[in-house]
C-alpha cells in the first residue's frame, strides 16, 4: 500500500514539471508579439526615413528627424533583444524541464545559442542578452542627453567605461567556461 502510495506520488511529482508548458508558451507568444510590435516600429521607421531626404527641410528639421530616427532605430534593436531573451527563455525551459529539441541537438545549422543544458547554461545565455539590452538601453539615453557641463560629459564616459568593464568581464567569464 506505502510502495504504491509512493509511486503514485512520485508520478504525479514527476508530471508536474508540465505546468512549465505555460510560461514556454507565454514566453513564446509575447516573443511573437514584440517581434511583431518590432517590425511594425521598423516599418513606420522606414517610412519616415524617407522624409529625410526632401529638399525642403531645413537644417534644424533635419537634425530633428535625425535624432527621432535614431532614437527608434535603437528602440527596435531594443525590441528585437528582448523578443529574442524571450525566446531563449522559452526554448530554455522546455529543454529544461520538458524534453531536450531533437531537431535542434540534431541540426547542423543550429547555434549554440539556443541550446541549453543547464540552468546555468540558461542564466548565461540571458545575462548576455540582457546586457546587451542594458546597453543599448544607455546608447538610447546617451543620444537624447544634452550636455551643459564637463560633469555631464564626465558621467557619460564613466557610464561607457562600465559598460566596457561589464563587456570584458562577460567575456572573461566565457572564456573560463
Amino acid at each position: 500500500m506505502i510502495k504504491k502510495f509512493e509511486a503514485s506520488f512520485e508520478h504525479l511529482l514527476w508530471n508536474s514539471r508540465f505546468v512549465v508548458l505555460i510560461a514556454v508558451i507565454c514566453s513564446l507568444l509575447i516573443a511573437f508579439t514584440v517581434f511583431y510590435i518590432a517590425t511594425v516600429d521598423a516599418i513606420y521607421t522606414i517610412h519616415h526615413a524617407f522624409e529625410y531626404g526632401q529638399p525642403g527641410l531645413d537644417g534644424k528639421e533635419r537634425s530633428a528627424l535625425r535624432a527621432s530616427i535614431i532614437t527608434h532605430v535603437v528602440e527596435i534593436v531594443d525590441g528585437y533583444l528582448l523578443a529574442t531573451v524571450l525566446l531563449i527563455f522559452a526554448l530554455g525551459l522546455y529543454e529544461l524541464f520538458i524534453s531536450k529539441i531533437d531537431l535542434a541537438e540534431n541540426s547542423d545549422r543550429s547555434s549554440n545559442v539556443l541550446l541549453i543544458h543547464s540552468l546555468d547554461d540558461l542564466k548565461n545565455r540571458l545575462a548576455k542578452v540582457i546586457l546587451m539590452i542594458l546597453i543599448v538601453r544607455f546608447f538610447e539615453y546617451a543620444i537624447g542627453m544634452s550636455f551643459t557641463t564637463a560633469l555631464d560629459l564626465l558621467m557619460l564616459s564613466g557610464g561607457i567605461a562600465l559598460i566596457g568593464l561589464a563587456l570584458y568581464l562577460s567575456h572573461q567569464a566565457e572564456n573560463k567556461h
